[in-house]
């Protein structure tokens, strides 16, 4: 049987790809997708072979159209809110929206629509890339809901103060180049050239220490909470482990030697 049914999990030289894999319905997320996702997700986290991950959509239409909004309209008004509060008590601390402690790098590759859980998904990824295609935007405010998922407070922190409210209070979807333009993308290339361009990406944070990495964004996250000075003081968990680690020596000798390092991860 297979792991997932709603995602495709694929793991290559340490870096795991993950496919929302419902392309009929743009990759909408159901309650079982969710599930899925969430459990992807502390499988990256919890996984010392996995260092880094990769999240898209099947299909050249969409990265994901966000939350299944026939499948709410098919459910008790009961039901519905039944289930938003639980998503909001149960799932707070897991998952690419709300999740908080996964210090290995994360890749959205965005080849189409991401809006609403879409965008969420996204907004959980430390490095956006997108077709210029994709269309992107929290737009729940026009079905009477609210990206509370992680969107509202992920976008507030990623861009402009009256850029995020701007999207915020109108629903409306930006082009690839207009999010770029905001800071909300790392980079924009043909669509023809995603794929490409990702593996390009994925290649550069491959070469670098995989525990390093996992220092670097613990830190960053944790770090742009506090005060700089703080900050700056701070000793933390992953930064502990990196200097702990092998990979923290293999690194200078690979260097001083001229030769590429070999990382181990430990």
């Amino acid at each position: 049987m297979a792991e997932f049914e709603f995602l495709i999990f694929e793991v290559e030289d340490h870096v795991a790809w993950i496919t929302m894999n419902r392309p009929e319905s743009l990759n909408a997320i159901h309650p079982p997708m969710q599930a899925e996702l969430d459990h992807a997700w502390l499988r990256i986290r919890d996984d010392e072979q996995i260092w880094a991950a990769v999240v898209t959509g099947a299909g050249d239409r969409a990265f994901s159209a966000g939350s299944d909004l026939k499948w709410r309209a098919a459910q008790s008004d009961d039901d519905i809110r039944a289930h938003s509060r639980a998503g909001v008590q149960e799932a707070q601390a897991v998952g690419f929206q709300r999740g908080d402690d996964c210090w290995k790098p994360l890749v959205a590759m965005i080849n189409g629509y991401a809006v609403g859980g879409g965008l969420e998904v996204a907004l959980g990824c430390d490095i956006l890339i997108a077709a210029d295609t994709a269309q992107l935007g929290l737009p729940e405010a026009r079905r009477g809901l609210m990206a509370d998922a992680g969107g509202i407070h992920r976008l507030t922190r990623r861009v402009p103060w009256h850029a995020a409210l701007g999207m915020l209070l109108t629903g409306r979807l930006l082009r690839a180049d207009e999010a770029l333009r905001i800071g909300l993308l790392n980079e924009v290339v043909p669509a023809a050239d995603l794929r490409q361009t990702t593996d390009s990406w994925v290649r550069e944070i491959r070469s670098c220490g995989p525990l390093s990495l996992r220092a670097s964004k613990e830190a960053a996250v944790r770090g742009g909470g506090m005060p700089l000075a703080q900050a700056m003081m701070a000793d933390f968990p992953q930064a502990e482990a990196l200097r702990a680690s092998a990979d923290f020596v293999e690194g200078p000798r690979a260097f001083a030697a001229k030769r590429p390092p070999v990382w181990r991860g430990c």
